[in-house]
């Protein structure tokens, strides 16, 4: 075989840099996050701080609502010497903010910078409490709280290294999540590869209008994944769903309003609807396989003397072999990765029944903007789905880049 040259390569740079630029570097992103306490609705926690750092913006709107109340409030003090110590703080207020006026959002700090401002915090914090002691201050519940903030300016590192790892190996919610998403990822596939593999057989059969019969079994895969949800939602609806009322009249549930409302319900629902909508992708690509069968070789095995079942055995699932690897390879991954169908469905209720990885990931990420933790989560997802593909590859021993 040729060695690839340097011009060669050259017409690899545009594939490697897409590459680079929307798979590798979003992995090694949330791969960094995971080594960090990461949150966003935390002034203290909404970085990547190795070091401690100090939060400028954080601290000039304190200091200039701290100096303005202190000022206030020594207007309606006669003792001259409280309105000292009142100066003397704001004049030290000012004069700290006045250091970083030309700095922005965080930035480091020596250990002087920081024990200045910690000594800043404990003086104004102590004339705050001997002054609440002594008047009936106007800011009397505003004043501590901000003087807090001075102290809530210095960041202290948010680095934690594996600690996220192994309180993710010990959350029993993951646990949960995990079992929810195997549950659906095995049923759903399972039911899928053999429906579509009907599906796939019967579409492969010369018969009239085949052409339209393919396209219009094509139509639960294209119709995007949250509509078909939408719908299904309408179908199980306790009051008016016919899905739910069908289930009720065969005695599969007690009462159609329950049908979502109970676990093993919400999980069945959920698989059914997946399956309606992929199996026509799954028979798609069953298809793409089943017309590379050369007709030959049915003719073959019929003249040998092999029946139809002996046929499909012996002749149609040894050439289908690369396409049920792609096929189950596929589905597995993006049943695995389930989210939309899911979350507009159940939400990944009730009680957290049909909460799947993906879901717990997106809440934890977004509705907790946790995305230290969230990241963790998503790795872990990441190993899942590196140890499927290896399973397949190695279980089904088929080389993708070879032709059968």
């Amino acid at each position: 075989m040729k060695k690839l040259g340097f011009k060669g390569f050259l017409f690899l740079v545009p594939l490697l840099v897409l590459l680079g630029v929307f798979s590798l570097w979003p992995v090694v992103q949330s791969f960094a996050y995971t080594f960090f306490d990461y949150q966003l609705n935390d002034q203290q926690k909404s970085g990547l701080y190795v070091n401690e750092r100090f939060n400028v913006d954080l601290y000039s709107e304190t200091s200039l609502y701290v100096s303005m109340f202190l000022e206030e409030e020594a207007n309606n003090i006669n003792d001259t010497t409280d309105k000292e110590n009142i100066a003397k703080i704001v004049s030290r207020v000012n004069e700290t903010a006045d250091q970083y006026k030309n700095e922005k959002k965080v930035i480091k700090i020596s250990k002087d910078q920081r024990a200045e401002i910690e000594k800043l915090y404990k003086d104004s914090r102590a004339l705050v409490k001997d002054l609440n002691q002594k008047y009936e201050l106007i800011h009397k519940q505003d004043l501590p709280d901000l003087i807090d903030d001075f102290q809530n300016s210095i960041i202290p590192s948010n680095f934690i290294g594996l600690d996220g790892y192994k309180k993710a190996l010990t959350d029993e919610r993951i646990g949960i999540a995990f079992w929810n998403t195997l549950l659906f990822t095995l049923v759903s596939v399972f039911l899928e590869f053999v429906l579509g593999l009907g599906l796939a057989l019967i579409l492969n059969k010369a018969m009239f209008g085949r052409g339209i019969i393919r396209t219009t079994s094509l139509i639960p895969w294209a119709i995007p994944t949250a509509v078909a949800a939408l719908m299904w939602s309408y179908l199980y609806d306790g009051n008016s769903g016919i899905i739910a009322m069908f289930f009720e009249n065969l005695g599969l549930v007690e009462d159609s309003r329950n049908l979502l409302l109970s676990g093993a319900g919400a999980m069945t629902s959920t698989i059914l609807a997946d399956v309606w909508k992929t199996t026509p992708y799954m028979a798609l690509l069953l298809l793409a396989g089943l017309q590379n069968i050369s007709p030959a070789l049915y003719e073959a095995a019929s003249i040998d003397g092999a029946g139809k079942i002996q046929s499909f055995f012996r002749v149609t699932l040894p050439l289908l072999k690369p396409s049920i690897l792609v096929a189950l390879l596929f589905r597995t991954l993006d049943a695995f990765r389930v989210f939309d169908l899911i979350y507009v469905l159940t939400g990944g209720g009730p009680g957290g029944a049909t909460e799947t990885l993906s879901i717990y990931t997106y809440k934890v990420m977004f509705a907790q903007t946790n995305f230290g933790y969230g990241s963790v989560v998503v790795m872990l997802m990441f190993l899942c789905v590196a140890i499927i593909a290896v399973i397949f590859v190695k279980v089904l021993g088929t080389n993708l880049m070879e032709k059968s």
